[in-house]
């Protein structure tokens, strides 16, 4: 697959969250080795200053930039950072995630699965999107799941204080990932900027685990789940392939389009997620 998409990546700008390991770290190495240059957003600079130093053998002037993605006022800076460093954006990768077996609240407000697994695909899109109009052909790649199906959103009970589970809130986030990226690919038709979300399958990485990595959040033994190299593979697919030139709006399972389930393609629903993740950001598009 790198030398099939090797040439479309040369040059080539890619925003990532969620860099510094697993899934994240492993698309953005390929997509270095395939040319890209990477601008990674980290949460600690001990694993950002590890990253770099292996992309930087690709020798493309990679770099990293910093903040907790639960903090509504750290997604704007760090958006504004990236923005003020970089005229042109090729491709954003939202990739961060949690997985949480308690509830916690953010400084926001806001439970913290849904603030770092939505609200910040959300408000640094938003920070980023004059970067990726700048761009002839930009993409916008979202990581959601299977899950998505799933779940059904709460409008009165988004935060989770009436009950909390893991697997639960979890899976609403990927619904959330989902409605907003048919939203925003609804939105910026016409504007060269496509918008597309993935399942990377069952993949063995540091989400949510406690015990070293023998089972994940939801309490699933990792015996049997693909490494993050293969885990990688749609999202670097949906990243960099020629052949979805232009096409948005979609999801993606190991490479190929997938029907999303029911919930996730209510647009009502969608817009009313739009409007209210407006609101918490304290922003409007």
């Amino acid at each position: 697959m790198l030398l099939d998409f090797r040439k479309n990546m040369q040059g080539k700008v890619v925003v990532t969250t969620g860099v510094t390991s697993g899934i994240g770290q492993a698309a953005a190495e390929k997509l270095a080795v395939m040319g890209a240059r990477i601008v990674g957003v980290a949460r600690d600079p001990v694993r950002g200053e590890s990253t770099l130093r292996r992309l930087d053998k690709s020798g493309a002037g990679h770099s990293m930039h910093y903040a907790d993605l639960s903090r509504i006022s750290e997604m704007k800076r760090i958006a504004a950072e990236i923005a003020a460093a970089e005229p042109r954006i090729d491709v954003l990768i939202n990739n961060a995630a949690a997985a949480l077996k308690q509830r916690r609240v953010t400084e926001d407000g806001l439970e913290a699965t849904f603030a770092i697994n939505h609200m910040a695909y959300f408000v640094l899109t938003h920070g980023l999107l004059p970067r990726l109009l700048a761009s002839a052909s930009a993409r916008i790649v979202n990581t959601a799941s299977m899950m998505h199906g799933w779940a059904k959103l709460d409008f009165n009970d988004l935060q989770s204080e009436k009950g909390y589970s893991g697997t639960d809130v979890y899976a609403k986030s990927k619904l959330a990932n989902v409605m907003f990226t048919l939203e925003l690919a609804r939105r910026l038709r016409g504007t060269g900027v496509t918008v597309n979300c993935l399942h990377p399958g069952f993949v063995k990485t540091r989400l949510g685990s406690e015990d070293g990595g023998k089972t994940n959040a939801f309490g699933l033994s990792m015996a049997g789940a693909m490494s993050p190299e293969d885990g990688s593979r749609t999202t670097v697919y949906v990243a960099s392939s020629k052949d979805l030139e232009g096409v948005s709006g979609k999801y993606f399972v190991s490479c190929r389009m997938e029907e999303l389930k029911a919930p996730a393609r209510d647009e009502s629903l969608a817009r009313r997620l739009w409007k209210e993740s407006e609101r918490l950001a304290g922003i409007k598009w």
